[in-house]
Order: C-alpha cells, then structure tokens, then sequence
C-alpha cells in the first residue's frame, strides 16, 4: 500500500476539478521536522501549466484531499510545499500487514520475469585476486542480489581470461626459473605460485630492455626483441596452433589458479551459476570477425591484421585480429556475448569491470550491433572507480597489489584487536570468537566499499572501516545484535495485531516511515545497479532506530501494547537490516 501513489492519482483529480487539466509533473518529498506532517507535495513545478498563486494551488489541493483521501487526516501549507498529514490508522494498517514478514520489500520472479546476466570478476590466469577484485566481486555479487530481489530472473557469472600474452609470460617464467615447483611443494595457493611466475617475467623482461638498450637499440626495438618476450609471443602462437606441450602446461597451472580463485570466493562469500572461458569464446570471436569482414563490417590492412574504423561514431580505429591471426581482448569479448545470449533467455547483460574500460565498452557494444545483433542496446557496462591505498596505486606486474586473501585476514584481524579492546566478548568460546572477528571483518570491508556511489574512486582505510561507530558495516551490525538481544529478553507473546486506535509516539512513526521506504529503495537500487542505495538506507533505519532506543523505552513501559508494538517494531527493524545486508553480501551477527 503506497500511500504516495494513492495521493498522486488524487492530486490529479483536484487539479482536473479546480483547473480544469492534469498536472504532469507530481512531486513529493518527506516533510521537514520543523512542520506538521508526514509527506509533503511541492507545488512549483505544476505552476509551468497552472498560473496560479502556488500557496492557493496547495490550499486547494490540500481541501480536496482531506475531503476525499481517508488516509489524510489534515494539512498545512507553506508557501508553495503543501504538508500532508496521514492518519495513524494508515500506519497501524501497513504494520498490521508487514510486522512479521522477513521477506517484506522482497519481489519473488514473476514467470514472464526478465532475464538479466551480470557478469564480474573476470581475472586473469596470471595472477591472484587483489584489493580491485574485491570492489568487483562485491558490486557484481550485490547488484546481482538486487536485481532478484526486484523481481528479475538473475545469471551471475564471470568470465575467466585464461589465454593471451599475459598468461604465456608466468608460464614462461615457470619453465625458465621453475624448478618444477608445485603449490603443494611450496605450500602457496596455485594463484599466488602463478602470480609470483608473472613477476618475475616482468624483472627479467625489465632487465632484458636495459642490455639491448646498452647495445644501442632504441626503447621499441629493445622491448620487441626481448629474448623473453619473444618466447612469451611464440608460446602465445603454439598455444593457439594448439601444440601439445604447451596446451599440458597451459592446463596445469591454470588448474593451480582455478583451485586458488576457488578458496577466494568462498572466503569472500560470492557465487556463479556459471563460468565462462575466453580459451573457448575466443573461436567464436575470431569466426564471427572473418564473418564481419566479410560483409564489410571489418577490413584488413597490408600486414594482415583485421580492424574497425568507428570514426564516425565519434571513435577511432580499433583492432579485432592481430597480424598472425591470434585474438585480442576485443575478439574474445565478441564471441562471450554472442555465446552467453546463445546459452541463457537474457534480455540485459550487465559488465560489471572498472572505469579504465569505459572506451573499450562503447566499442564492443557498436561492434556488436554492426554485426547485426539487436540486444547489443540492453548491453549496460557497470563502470565503477579504482580502490586505492593510503601507499598509492597497485601494479600486479610489479608485485604491488593488495593480495585479496591478505586483506580478508588483515580485516578480521583488525575486527579481533577493536574487539579486544572493547571488551565484551568474555562469555564467548574461542571458536565463536573467531567466527564474529570473521563476520565483523569482512562485513567492515564490504559494507566500507558498497556504500560508496559505484562510481566514485574509494581511498580504503582498513582500520577506518572497522570503526563501531558512524556509517560502518560494525555500527549497523551491533544494533542487529543490540536488538536480539531485546528479543531475547522480550519473554511473551507478541504476535498479535495492532489495534486500530493505536496512538503513535513520534519516534515510532518516523521509524515506521522510514520502514516504508525499504521496497522502494530496493526498487531504485536494482534500477541504478547501484548497493550503495541499500548500504546507506539500512544506515539510515539504524540511526532512526538508535534514536527510537534512546528516547522510548521498550521493554521497561508498563502499558502491555505499547511494549508488545515496541517488540515487534524492533523486530521488523531487525529483518530489514538482515535483509538488506543479505543484499550487500553481509552477515549479521545474533550476538555482539
């Protein structure tokens, strides 16, 4: 029951009845706290078709509404904002309706629901998962979250990129400096041992540059004739001409990797339903480039190399097949899209990959609909900002990055000594120590990185995001546990309705507004792919309830139904924080 679209279909009848036409634009916004009210409609920008004094318009609108809308039990006007209020029974009603659901907001798929895929992660075979993984992997996750609890039917899937030059250099590596070394002897997960391998080609391939360039080559030459490099190119060749031993190499360590990812995202809690491979997609990419050429959509220049010219589109020339007929990234991209429309009844694939790739987006995307493919318009890239460290930027080949399995650890260490110092986890076993140190931790990071507008750099301070007071994933955390616990203590039935001449005090009203917002929240969450519409509500639920705490009491009220209503109230917080931190991929914990 939405009491603002109910109040919208009546704004137009009074408009229709005093002026003769319909107002286009409706506009409402929560009342001030310095007025008498609980929504507020702004007037203005219906002056554009009706000239009119604004404070008569609203006079106007404001009679008929309390004449015609039950839910209305009086108005004031402001100048040009008129301050509806709504009746308690209203509220009494919706309480009634929802103190008990645990799924309230949540829309199930309907059986016509649409098909959305969104894809993230995506990591490389050459190295592990690092502290920009993590902001992927936790917006792609959510987002996917979000859509579904829209309604939508949800793929969540990732696309692993297994093959290409930078594979071929920590295989090469490997061959060269090796050993024979194995995860198992080493006792490094197979993405870190990999990992390693890809740096120490880019020190070699660094120290190769100098010689040559102390023999006199120019900076070009030197980087192209590298003997290591060259080896690298020539590995990448076989590879795609399929050559046995290094296809056995090839699978080896990429099993290393996968076995290391694996670790990583249970760690992490995210999910796929399915993986794709650019070592498959990639053939489809290159047919469907010949096809393109074609028909004209590519063409070729003297060294054989295949482009696009999208210099009419506002863009440049772009490259989709190199010289020697091995695929670039372009290539791959191509044939993973046409695959995955071909696999799922989808009508919206969302890329969720970092803003660095912006360009590279728009021309796959016109790629695709030159190609003829009409659902290249329901591609959407989920372009989101860099996260960086107080020590500055990270570069993988230079072995800078924040490993993903280091800052999980970090984080519920941090959460282990805050929580120490605090103090209040003397009744807790060792094991149910470790457990909420885990939740704690990594509901900090989440919660620090979900919170922010998608597309806006992060600067990640890890002892900053485990802070328990203020806009926190610990903050909002302790009131969940905070409220389990008076539901622990609440010892008698509170199940029963609310009567309908049930006076509300105002904490408990803003409370109940706030609530209402939650369905609509999801809603524009799910519309702007964006979590932090979620984190920063369920910010908001929690600061309006610790103001609620503070004020009323709720156990301790002699009068039987208001303590019943304060349960319950309490409780129907405590789900949509459980809810809405579902949706951000965080854990609440019972106890705190």
């Amino acid at each position: 029951m939405n009491i603002e679209k109910i109040l919208a279909v009546k704004v137009k009848e009074a408009v229709l009845k005093n002026y003769g036409l319909e107002p286009e634009n409706i506009e409402f916004q929560p009342t001030r706290k310095d007025f008498e009210g609980d929504i507020t409609l702004v007037v203005f920008p219906m002056m554009k078709q009706i000239k009119t004094n604004p404070a008569q318009l609203a006079e106007n609108i404001g009679k008929y509404l309390e004449a015609e809308v039950e839910e209305v039990a009086g108005y004031n006007v402001v100048k040009g904002f008129l301050n509806i209020i709504i009746s308690d029974n209203f509220y009494v009603n919706f309480f009634n309706e929802v103190k008990d659901r645990e799924d309230y907001g949540i829309l199930l798929p309907q059986s016509d629901a649409s098909g959305i895929m969104v894809e993230y992660s995506s990591p490389n075979t050459n190295k592990p998962l690092h502290l920009g993984h993590i902001r992927n992997n936790l917006l792609g996750y959510s987002v996917s979250e979000i859509l579904k609890a829209a309604g939508n039917e949800v793929y969540k899937v990732q696309v692993i990129n297994d093959r290409g030059i930078h594979i071929c250099k920590s295989m090469v590596a490997w061959q060269k400096f090796g050993n024979g070394e194995t995860p198992e002897s080493t006792g490094l997960k197979g993405d870190k041992l990999v990992g390693n391998y890809y740096v120490k080609f880019d020190q070699e391939y660094k120290k190769e540059i100098a010689r040559l360039r102390e023999e006199g080559k120019s900076e070009d030459e030197a980087k192209a004739e590298a003997p290591i490099f060259v080896e690298a190119k020539e590995m990448l060749r076989k590879w795609e001409a399929n050559d046995p031993e290094v296809v056995k190499l090839w699978e080896m360590m990429n099993n290393w990797v996968y076995k290391g990812f694996d670790k990583t995202y249970k760690a992490l809690g995210v999910d796929f339903d399915k993986n794709y491979y650019e070592s498959q997609t990639y053939i489809l990419g290159k047919d469907e480039v010949l096809k393109g050429l074609e028909e004209g959509v590519f063409y070729k220049k003297e060294d054989g190399s295949v482009w696009i010219d999208l210099s009419e589109e506002g863009l440049d020339e772009k490259i989709v097949l190199r010289s020697d007929g091995t695929a670039v990234y372009m290539t791959q991209d191509i044939g993973t899209a046409i695959q995955r429309f071909r696999d799922f009844n989808i009508n919206q694939l969302v890329y969720t990959v970092g803003n660095e790739q912006d360009y590279h987006f728009k021309v796959l995307f016109l790629i695709l609909k030159k190609l003829g493919y009409d659902w290249a318009d329901s591609l959407y890239h989920l372009s989101y900002g860099m996260v960086d460290l107080p020590s500055g930027k990270m570069k993988s080949r230079e072995g800078t990055v924040v490993d993903a399995d280091d800052l999980i650890e970090e984080m519920t260490q941090t959460a282990k000594s805050i929580s120490e110092e605090l103090g209040k986890l003397d009744e807790y076993t060792e094991e149910e120590k470790e457990e909420l140190y885990r939740i704690i931790g990594l509901g900090a990071l989440k919660y620090y990185i979900l919170k922010v507008d998608p597309r806006k750099r992060i600067l990640f301070d890890p002892e900053e995001s485990v802070d328990f007071q203020g806009n926190t994933g610990p903050f909002i955390q302790y009131t969940y546990a905070r409220i389990q616990s008076i539901l622990r203590k609440a010892d008698f039935d509170f199940s029963e309705e609310l009567s309908k001449d049930f006076s509300f005090h105002e904490k408990e009203k803003e409370l109940i507004k706030t609530l209402q917002l939650y369905p609509e929240t999801i809603g524009l969450a799910a519309e702007n792919h964006s979590p932090a519409l979620i984190a920063n509500y369920v910010y908001e639920l929690v600061k309006s309830f610790n103001s609620f705490y503070q004020n009323v009491p709720i156990l301790g009220i002699d009068d039987e139904n208001e303590k019943i209503f304060r349960v319950q109230l309490s409780n129907l917080v405590a789900n949509v924080i459980k809810s809405g931190f579902r949706l951000l991929g965080i854990e609440v914990p019972e106890r705190m």
